[in-house]
């Protein structure tokens, strides 16, 4: 009865979104699960497709979310076109949810040509994608794109089979930040919060909150957020081998989830009502830090209260005790861009890459002057920009640091169902926190709501 549902809400799903799909021709480049015959037939037509368009133009059209990333991808686009008379590369905002919607749509009618030749996809579905429509992503492994230059944990959101289907974009490295006037006051500075445990967090939380009245960090309540960087900073996986969902008996998903409890019993973590309260409570002083994504930095920095600038430090996240393979270094957040099977301009794309995403440390020293984005390309943190100090955290060469940090984070196995766990352990958190269940009973039903979900 379940599966007949699903069926019936897929096929609608499919009708509404029909529209956007026209007639397929998804010969155009290699594609995940083809084989070498069916790849040296797809080359052929390949080229035949390439065939370049009035007068030898031709256009990559691109789709991506928000305007930060539309502006990123325009730089790219437009130091691209001045070195190559002809080409256009046309980029249209498309928001997240709708390019999910579309790839499948298009995936399961068989009909992939209204796609465009590269979109963006959210890290922590990309796998999920990857597995479920492997004949959407082209297969880049090949391509002479030099995936070794980008943070190994992030290369690993669009790998399947060893091969590559995606070119990594923003830093989705986990810093923490501190306000270095509210430790002062309380007689420590962010090299004590550098390279610590838990444990040790807990303890300096604890005397922060008693000298100045205020929680070391801030948290979405019901979003499971840092504790995912927690597990990812230990190596911790919540799916098995096979992409089953394993939180029952998981003594690190326990450790960690026992970490956030604490926090939130102490004081030391305030849990927000909305992510307009988490920005809040970071712009208007009434906590000390917060620990997520590089990305915050623009939040952090786009506060209009002078009084902040210079006393913010970037440092790195605490790790989980002595748990066996516990780092400092985690990820959260971030996306990749995948080039479409069926495009009819595969090795325009793959040039336009490896010139620019892939390729130009002066591309990522523009868009981090610009626009703030932050590279989990490597061989940018020894650019000049990247090691310019930042006035707004205590002149400290922040981006360098942080593309450093990108290079150790562990890579975990985040399985398919990772929106479907993320919401388990939030509401496993909550009742937990607000004493309605116990943990092991909380973990327990997160797990079978996971597997009844997802069919499993």
């Amino acid at each position: 009865m379940k599966k007949k549902v699903l069926s019936i809400l897929m096929t609608a799903m499919m009708a509404l979104s029909l529209a956007a799909c026209g007639n397929a021709d998804n010969s155009a480049a290699p594609a995940a699960g083809t084989d070498s015959q069916t790849q040296a037939s797809t080359e052929s037509a390949k080229t035949e497709a390439e065939a370049p368009a009035a007068e030898g133009e031709q256009t990559l059209k691109v789709w991506c979310w928000d305007s930060f990333n539309v502006d990123a991808m325009k730089t790219a686009g437009a130091m691209y076109e001045a070195e190559h008379p002809g080409v256009s590369i046309v980029v249209e905002e498309t928001l997240s949810k709708d390019i999910q919607t579309i790839v499948q749509t298009c995936a399961m009618s068989g009909q992939l040509d209204s796609l465009p030749d590269v979109f963006l996809m959210d890290d922590q579905v990309f796998t999920k994608y990857l597995q479920n429509y492997p004949e959407v992503f082209a297969d880049l492994t090949d391509s002479g794109i030099a995936f070794s230059d980008f943070a190994a944990s992030k290369v690993a959101n669009s790998v399947s089979g060893g091969k590559n289907f995606g070119v990594p974009y923003d830093s989705n490295t986990v810093i923490a930040c501190y306000r270095t006037d509210y430790l002062e006051q309380a007689g420590y500075t962010v090299a004590d919060l550098t390279d610590i445990t838990w444990d040790q967090f807990i303890e300096i939380g604890k005397v922060v909150k008693e000298k100045t009245g205020m929680p070391m960090l801030t948290n979405v309540q019901g979003e499971p957020d840092l504790l995912n960087m927690i597990l990812q900073s230990a190596g911790i996986s919540v799916f098995d081998e096979d992409g089953k969902i394993d939180l029952v008996d998981n003594e690190g998903l326990k450790e960690a989830m026992e970490v956030y409890m604490t926090l939130v019993k102490e004081g030391i973590l305030q849990e927000q009502v909305d992510w307009s309260g988490y920005q809040g409570s970071i712009n208007n002083g009434t906590v000390v830090g917060t620990i997520n994504g590089s990305w915050i930095c623009a939040t952090i920095m786009s506060t209009d209260q002078a009084e902040q600038e210079g006393n913010w430090a970037v440092t790195n996240m605490p790790k989980l005790n002595d748990y066996a393979g516990a780092t400092n270094y985690s990820a959260q957040g971030g996306s990749t861009w995948a080039v479409c099977s069926a495009s009819k301009n595969y090795d325009l794309a793959v040039d336009f890459f490896k010139t620019t995403w892939a390729g130009s440390t002066d591309f990522y020293d523009s868009i981090l002057t610009d626009l703030g984005a932050i590279a989990t390309y490597l061989p940018a943190a020894d650019s000049e920009a990247y090691n310019e100090k930042s006035a707004y955290f205590s002149d400290d060469t922040i981006y360098s640091k942080i593309v450093s940090y990108g290079g150790k984070i562990p890579t975990v196995n985040k399985g398919i169902y990772w929106t479907e766990e993320k919401e388990a352990l939030g509401i496993a958190l909550s009742k937990v926190i607000n004493g309605k269940s116990d943990l092991d009973a909380a973990i327990a039903e997160a797990q079978s709501t996971v597997e009844f979900n997802t069919g499993e």
